[in-house]
């Protein structure tokens, strides 16, 4: 056999030899995805137990009584542990898509504590559309470094802390910049209930929880350097005799998303974040 054909067959074992070893052991991604998904299913109490239980229930099923309490344990837990596993696929397949560069980002300890506190808040969440934000802020911030880690745990907070009537607040302030609370009102419900109503006083909290957040605030006016000028008083202010106290659905005021607001909603309302001030703004938004 002439030299030149030994070493070509010689290329072609080790390729075969190295294109099985790769099909053998998992790419860094597949590494680094699977990592990821060890952190969030370890972070959540009752996967560990869940797992143990339906091992231990198929190997003594014969001997367990259709309607047991193990078995109902189980069948509420295969329900959650499915959704789980759907929510992880989407979220893994979603940074899988955004290409190699981010491989080190993906699995950092800073960016895994992040997953861990993600999940076990998205264990404690009451709603499909809490998951699904705390899903997309977690890919969101596996994507880009737009705010600091510590604020990302800030958004997990606050989204641990707030509810759907919130949201709807911070989505109506964010679409429609300048609103007032009247406005707001208008297009989550329509029909305005009394001022003295269980309703009125719900806004009231809601708006001033956002507020107290520093998500939302009144507009003001800025000047050249960025400081907040002081508000003119004006005539209503000064009082004109009305003789009532300012309504929960006030038509003067208007509001706006601070700007820790804005990278709030850019990390949990947007399917791709985008640096705040370039290119429009997303119009994408959890329903």
């Amino acid at each position: 056999m002439a030299t030149h054909e030994y070493e070509v067959e010689v290329q072609l074992a080790e390729r075969e030899i190295i294109g099985r070893l790769q099909a053998l052991e998992p790419t860094r991604r597949q590494r680094v995805l699977r990592k990821l998904v060890a952190a969030a299913l370890g972070s959540i109490p009752w996967v560990g137990g869940f797992m143990a239980a339906a091992m231990a229930f198929r190997e003594e099923s014969s001997q367990l009584g259709v309607d047991s309490l193990q078995r109902q344990w189980l069948e509420e837990h295969k329900a959650k542990m499915e959704t789980l596993w759907r929510d992880l696929a989407r979220l893994t397949a979603r940074l899988d898509s955004f290409g190699e560069e981010l491989t080190q980002r993906l699995e950092s300890e800073e960016y895994l504590a992040l997953v861990r506190k993600g999940f076990r808040i998205w264990d404690q969440a009451d709603t499909e559309q809490k998951r699904g934000y705390i899903a997309k802020l977690l890919a969101n911030a596996g994507a880009t470094k737009l705010c600091d880690d510590d604020l990302i745990r800030l958004f997990l907070d606050w989204l641990e802390r707030y509810h759907e009537s919130h949201f709807k607040v911070i989505r109506e302030v964010f679409q429609h910049p300048g609103s007032t609370r009247r406005d707001i009102w208008a297009h989550i419900h329509g029909e305005f209930p009394a001022d003295n109503s269980p309703e009125a006083d719900l806004f009231r909290l809601l708006i001033g929880e956002l507020s107290q957040g520093r998500i939302i605030r009144q507009h003001r006016e800025v000047d050249y350097q960025g400081r907040f000028l002081k508000k003119q008083k004006s005539r209503s202010d000064s009082g004109s005799g009305t003789g009532v106290m300012k309504s929960a659905f006030d038509d003067e005021e208007a509001y706006e998303l601070t700007e820790l607001g804005k990278q709030f909603v850019h990390y949990v309302f947007s399917e791709i974040v985008k640096r705040i001030g370039e290119g429009p703004e997303p119009t994408s938004t959890a329903a």
